[in-house]
């Protein structure tokens, strides 16, 4: 059985699962914005609003951690196949 593998894209693969190019969540750098914003006591960003980015960062970023160990156990149970 002949069997061909596409090319593997890294970056488009990132940018599927919501990476920015340092490897965090797109969320994350909103989330600290909004963090820093607070902290400098500005009237316009609520500390709801922050909590609610933080939370959506976190979620994302367990997620995007549950699809990497999803990834590994899948590559794992491929080369350790019988050829």
């Amino acid at each position: 059985m002949n069997v061909t593998l596409k090319p593997f894209d890294f970056a488009q693969a990132v940018a599927r699962a919501g990476l920015g190019v340092d490897g965090m969540p797109l969320k994350q750098d909103e989330a600290t914005r909004l963090q820093r914003e607070v902290m400098l006591d500005n009237p316009t960003v609520s500390l709801e609003q922050t909590m609610v980015a933080m939370q959506k960062a976190q979620i994302g970023f367990a997620a995007t951690l549950q699809v990497r160990n999803r990834l590994v156990q899948a590559y794992s149970d491929i080369m350790g196949m019988q050829v």
